[in-house]
């Protein structure tokens, strides 16, 4: 599926600040924690949505991230990443693995008797054509470059404008541009030789 983990942070400052706030957490300051969640809360959230497709099971999931990182900030290795790419990836663990368990249980029936309505939905033939498309769209998604990908995935799937995008990757404007562009330019390329 499609997975953010952010590149690097492109605010040095912001880098710094988490850094510092992920050191405080280490000694015990919860006001710490509150910083780190004002500054990266609404991607963590927008991450798990994505994958989740659940209100409810994004903000759980936004809870569980914030509390794993309150708990393990002492072994925090900078060298190994910047903060945002460990929120991002516990984060993606953590959404897949709610996932995985919501996808494990049985689906009960809406009804038990059968749906007499009318159908004014698309023809099978149709819906499979779709599905098909998808399918192809999804695999030259799966093809681009991580930071590519993201980019792709938040204009799109998100909504977001480039400069939300820029805001919430912490990258300049003309970055996320050119991620979005080189990224939507190698999916037509791929998606040509599909058909």
């Amino acid at each position: 599926m499609l997975w953010i983990l952010l590149a690097v942070a492109g605010a040095s400052r912001t880098a710094a600040d988490d850094q510092v706030a992920i050191e405080q957490m280490a000694r015990g300051n919860q006001s710490a924690l509150g910083e780190l969640y004002d500054r990266h809360g609404r991607l963590i959230y927008s991450l798990a949505l994505r994958v989740l497709r659940d209100q409810g099971d994004a903000e759980d999931v936004v809870q569980e991230v914030f509390l794993q990182v309150w708990r393990e900030a002492a072994r925090f290795d900078l060298t190994r990443g910047n903060v945002v790419a460990w929120l991002v990836m516990v984060t993606r663990s953590r959404a897949i693995d709610r996932l995985r368990r919501r996808q494990a249980r049985p689906q009960l029936a809406a009804k038990l008797e059968p749906d007499n309505r009318v159908d004014a939905g698309p023809r099978v033939d149709v819906q499979m054509e779709w599905q098909s498309r998808a399918a192809e769209v999804r695999r030259a998604l799966e093809t681009l470059p991580l930071l590519q990908r993201v980019a792709v995935e938040l204009a799109f799937f998100d909504g977001l404008t480039h400069a939300e995008i820029a805001e919430q990757l912490e990258v300049p404007l003309g970055t996320v541009k050119t991620r979005v562009r080189q990224g939507l330019l190698k999916m037509r390329d791929c998606l040509a030789g599909a058909l």
